[in-house]
């Protein structure tokens, strides 16, 4: 069973594209103090490269029963995703997976495509 076969409801809803990453974190309800410890750095550097890249926005982490989900929307999931990429890869937490979204949250649709990280 992959991370996101219980999805959350989505962050915020767009006519975007989103990219929702899911990691499962160390032992505890909150993973371990440094995969906590090291969410600020991270997100710090996915807003640098999705601004570099003008491939969109990160909107933000929430943490929640050991698991940190990230969210990203822009016009296209590929370049958002591409953006993202070095500094989820580089990001110590395992298992992890990132759920690309072709169109709206409110298009049951939209094609979508998981990476495991």
């Amino acid at each position: 069973m992959g991370l996101f076969s219980q999805r959350p409801a989505a962050a915020h809803v767009t006519s975007e594209h989103t990219v929702t990453v899911r990691y499962r974190l160390g032992a505890g309800p909150s993973g371990t103090a440094t995969d906590i410890a090291s969410v600020g750095g991270l997100e710090t550097r996915l807003g640098e490269a999705i601004r570099f890249a003008k491939a969109g926005e990160f909107e933000g982490s929430e943490v929640s029963e050991g698991e940190l989900f990230l969210y990203a929307y822009g016009p296209n999931a590929d370049a958002l995703f591409t953006a993202m990429r070095p500094a989820l890869t580089a990001f110590p937490a395992r298992p992890g997976q990132a759920l690309l979204r072709y169109g709206p949250d409110s298009d049951p649709r939209a094609r979508e495509t998981i990476f495991e990280l």
